[in-house]
C-alpha cells in the first residue's frame, strides 16, 4: 500500500539522520544513572518532519505493522501521532537496528554522511518508492518479554533480600539462645564456686572446733594457775578499795561545798542581773534622772555583769567556782547594791525638782489659761463666723472627737499617777516585782503568732488570768497582780503599751500579724475595757491619724518636739526618715483596722463588739472631710481600706460605695494636689486599689486574716 511505503521511508530518512543514531541502554536504570546519560545534544525534531508525517494516514498507521518479516500480522505496534512518535517509541524503550544521532535538527544514521540537508532533499528521500524499509523495531510481545525479564530480576531481588532478613532473624534468635545457654552455664559455675565455698568453710569451722578444743584443755590448766594469782589480787584490791573510799570521801566533800558555792555564784548573779534590768534606761521612763546619768549607770552595771559572767563562764566548762572567783562575785553584787542606792538618792532628788519646776510651772499655765480663755472666746466667735461663709474640708477633727481624744489621754495619765508608787520603787523588793509583772504581760503578747489557735487561746487565758488577779507562771517564777495595790494599773498599762507597739514594729513588718493580736486584743477589751481604752490612747499619741487628728504647731513649740506630736521618733541622732515613719503609722493603722472587725470567739458576752465597725466608718467619714497631708494621708486610706474594706462592704452596703465614690471622684483629686513627684508611690496604690474595687463592685478580704480551720488548729 502507499502508505506503509511512506511509512518505511520516513523510517529510513530518520535513521539516516543525526537523531537516528542516538543509542539506548535498557539497563541505565540498574547502574544508577540517568535515561539521557549518554546524549551529548538536545533531543529535537527538525521543522520540516511534519511535512512526511501530514501525509501518513493515521488509520493505516494503527492497521499497519512495524514488524519485519518473521513477525505475524496480529501484532499491531503503538500508534504514532504527528508530534510525538519518535517520544512514545523512546518512552517504551524501543531499540533500533542501528544507532540515531541528531545533527542540525534532523535524524540520521550513525556512521553515515549527510548528502544533501534540505528540506526538500529530506522529502524526496523519505517518499521515494522503490526504497525498502532498513530498520526494525521490537514487537509489543518482545517488549512485553523484556519487561517481564525486568521484574522477574525485581522478584529475584525481593526475595534475596526476604531471605537475608530472615537469615538475620534466625542469627538474632540463635545469638538469643546462645546467650541464654551462657547464662545458664555461669549460674551453674557460680554455683559450683559457692558449693567450693562452703566447704572449705565447713572444713575451717572443723578446723577451729579441734583447736578450739585443744585451747580449753590449756585453759583449765591456766585456771588453776589463775585461782592462786587472783587469792593474791583480792588482798591488794581490798587495800585499794579502802584508799579508793577515802578519797571519795574527801572528793564528795569538795564537790559539797562546790556546789554550795555554785548556788550562791548563781543567786549572786541572778541578783546582779536583775539589779542591772532595773539600771537600764528602757526600765527608766518614768525616771526623772537625766540620760548621761542612766548611761553612766547602765555602763557600770554591765561591767559588774560581765565580772560575775567571766566567773561563771569557768563553771560552765565543768569547774567549781574557788573561794578567789565567790570573793569577786561578792564583792561585785555590794557594788552593785551601792550603785542601785546611789541612784535611786539621785533619782529622790531629781523628782524633789521637778515637783518643784512643776509646781511653778502649774501657777504660770494658771496665769495662761486665763489669757486662753478670753483669746478661745474671741477665737469661738470668729470662727462660728467663718464657719458658715467657709467653703471646703476642715483642717481639724471634729469637736465631739477631740472630747473623746482628750479623754483617753487624761484617762492614760491618771493610770499612770494610780502606780506613781510601783513604777518608781525604792525598795529592792518592789523593783523585782515591778521587773516581774513588766515581764509577765509583755512576754505573752510578743507570743503571739498564726501557730495554731490553740496556742493563741493558750496565751489569751495567760493574760486574762494575770488580769483577773490569779497567780501566772512567767519565767519560772510565779507572780500575781493581787501582790501590790497598784499591780493591776500598771499591768493594764504597759500590756496596753505592748499591744500598740507590736502594732508599730510586727505588723509594720508582717501585715498578716495584725489578725492574731487584735483577735486577742478584742477579748481582753471586752472582758476588761480599762485596757482597751488605753489601748486607743497609747494608739492617739502614737499614731494621732488614729483619731483621726493632724495636730497644728503650737507658738513656742519647737520642730523637734512637734515632729514628736506628729508621731515622728526623734532622737541624738536626729528625726527618723519618712519612709520608717509612713511604715510604723501604717503597722498601727493596719492594728486598729483589724481590731475594729474581729471579736474573740469563745467570748461569752453578748452584744456588739467593744470597739465595732461603726467607728471605722466614723474614721473614714471623718477623714475625708479633712484637708489631705501629703504622703500620710494616701497611706492611710490604703491601709485601712484594704485591711477592713471587705467588712465595711458588707455592712454598710451602698452607703458604702457612695462614700468609695466620693473618695475618687472628689477627694482624690485633692490628695494629687498636695502631692509632689517624689512621694507618688502610696498615692498610685491607693487609685489603683479603687478603681479596681469599682470595677469589680467587690473587695477581696484581707491576706492572713484567721479563718474556721485555724481555731481548730
Amino acid at each position: 500500500m502507499p502508505s506503509e511505503s511512506l511509512r518505511w521511508e520516513t523510517l529510513q530518512a530518520l535513521k539516516n539522520s543525526s537523531k537516528g543514531k542516538v543509542t539506548f541502554d535498557p539497563r541505565w536504570s540498574e547502574r544508577g544513572e540517568h535515561i539521557l546519560a549518554g546524549c551529548k545534544e538536545i533531543f529535537s525534531l527538525s521543522s520540516h518532519t511534519g511535512v512526511i508525517l501530514e501525509h501518513i494516514d493515521s488509520v493505516s498507521l494503527q492497521k499497519s505493522s512495524f514488524l519485519d518479516s518473521s513477525v505475524n500480522s496480529e501484532e499491531t505496534p503503538a500508534s504514532v501521532s504527528s508530534t510525538g512518535s519518535i517520544s512514545d517509541l523512546s518512552n517504551k524503550r524501543t531499540t533500533s537496528l542501528s544507532p540515531l544521532s541528531f545533527r542540525n535538527g534532523h535524524i540520521q544514521a550513525v556512521g553515515e554522511e549527510v548528502k544533501d540537508e534540505s528540506p526538500e532533499a529530506d522529502v524526496r528521500e523519505v517518499f521515494s518508492p522503490g526504497s525498502p524499509p532498513a530498520i526494525s523495531l521490537l514487537s509489543p510481545k518482545a517488549m512485553e518479554t523484556a519487561g517481564r525479564i525486568i521484574r522477574f530480576e525485581q522478584e529475584q531481588r525481593e526475595k534475596a533480600k526476604m531471605a537475608l532478613r530472615q537469615r538475620q532473624e534466625m542469627q538474632e534468635k540463635l545469638v538469643v539462645v546462645v546467650a541464654n545457654a551462657e547464662s545458664e552455664q555461669l549460674k551453674r559455675f557460680e554455683e559450683l564456686m559457692e558449693l567450693k565455698q562452703r566447704q572449705e568453710f565447713q572444713s575451717m569451722r572443723d578446723m577451729m572446733d579441734r583447736e578450739t578444743k585443744e585451747s580449753m584443755g590449756r585453759q583449765e590448766k591456766l585456771k588453776e594457775e589463775q585461782r592462786h594469782r587472783i587469792r593474791i589480787l583480792n588482798l591488794r584490791l581490798r587495800e585499794a578499795e579502802q584508799q579508793r573510799l577515802r578519797e571519795a570521801e574527801l572528793e564528795k566533800q569538795r564537790q559539797t561545798e562546790g556546789r554550795e558555792r555554785l548556788r550562791n555564784l548563781n543567786s549572786i548573779q541572778e541578783e546582779i542581773l536583775q539589779l542591772n534590768q532595773l539600771l537600764e534606761p528602757s526600765t527608766q521612763t518614768d525616771s526623772d534622772l537625766p540620760a548621761s546619768s542612766l548611761d553612766s549607770y547602765s555602763a557600770r552595771g554591765n561591767q559588774l555583769c560581765s565580772q560575775v559572767s567571766e566567773v561563771v563562764r569557768k563553771t560552765a566548762e565543768g569547774e567549781f567556782p574557788s573561794l578567789e572567783d565567790m570573793t569577786i562575785a561578792e564583792r561585785a553584787l555590794q557594788e552593785m547594791r551601792a550603785l542601785m542606792q546611789q541612784m535611786q538618792q539621785e533619782a529622790v532628788k531629781a523628782q524633789e525638782k521637778k515637783k518643784n519646776e512643776q509646781q511653778q510651772e502649774e501657777e504660770r499655765r494658771k496665769q495662761k489659761e486665763l489669757q486662753v480663755q478670753q483669746e478661745a472666746q474671741k477665737k469661738a466667735e470668729q470662727a462660728a463666723k467663718e464657719k458658715s461663709q467657709k467653703k471646703g474640708l476642715q483642717n481639724n477633727a471634729e469637736v465631739s472627737t477631740m472630747k473623746w481624744y482628750k479623754k483617753l489621754q487624761d484617762s492614760a495619765v491618771q493610770c499612770t499617777q494610780s502606780f506613781e508608787q510601783l513604777g518608781s520603787p525604792k525598795d529592792a523588793q518592789t523593783k523585782k516585782l515591778k521587773l516581774e509583772l513588766q515581764k509577765a504581760a509583755a512576754i505573752p503578747v510578743s507570743q503571739i503568732s498564726t501557730n495554731s489557735g490553740s496556742q493563741l487561746r493558750e496565751i489569751f487565758d495567760r493574760i486574762d488570768k494575770l488580769l483577773s488577779g490569779r497567780v501566772v507562771v512567767s519565767g519560772g517564777k510565779s507572780v500575781s497582780t493581787s501582790q501590790h495595790p497598784q499591780s493591776l494599773a500598771f499591768v493594764s498599762y504597759k500590756l496596753a503599751e505592748k499591744f500598740v507597739k507590736q502594732g508599730e514594729e510586727e505588723v509594720a513588718s508582717h501585715h498578716e500579724a495584725a489578725f492574731p493580736i487584735a483577735v486577742v486584743a478584742s477579748g481582753i477589751w471586752e472582758l476588761h475595757p480599762r485596757v482597751g481604752d488605753l489601748i486607743l490612747a497609747h494608739l492617739h499619741k502614737k499614731c494621732p491619724y488614729a483619731v483621726p487628728h493632724y495636730p497644728p504647731m503650737k507658738d513656742g513649740t519647737s520642730v523637734e518636739e512637734y515632729q514628736k506630736i506628729l508621731g515622728y521618733r526623734v532622737d541624738d541622732s536626729g528625726v527618723e526618715g519618712q519612709d520608717s515613719f509612713l511604715k510604723r503609722m501604717s503597722g498601727m493603722i493596719r492594728l486598729y483596722a483589724a481590731l475594729i472587725q474581729l471579736r474573740w470567739p469563745y467570748g461569752a458576752k453578748q452584744g456588739s463588739a467593744p470597739h465595732g465597725l461603726n467607728h471605722g466608718w466614723r474614721w473614714l467619714a471623718q477623714m475625708l472631710n479633712m484637708e489631705p497631708l501629703a504622703d500620710i494621708t494616701a497611706t492611710l486610706l490604703f491601709d485601712f481600706l484594704e485591711v477592713c474594706g471587705n467588712a465595711l462592704m458588707k455592712q454598710y452596703q451602698v452607703q458604702f460605695w457612695k462614700l468609695i465614690l466620693l473618695l475618687r471622684n472628689e477627694y482624690f483629686p485633692r490628695i494629687e494636689a498636695v502631692t509632689s513627684s517624689g512621694q507618688m508611690g502610696s498615692v498610685i496604690r491607693l487609685k489603683q486599689f479603687l478603681e479596681t474595687s469599682l470595677q469589680n463592685r467587690q473587695i477581696s478580704p484581707p491576706k492572713g486574716q484567721l479563718s474556721s480551720t485555724f481555731w481548730r488548729s
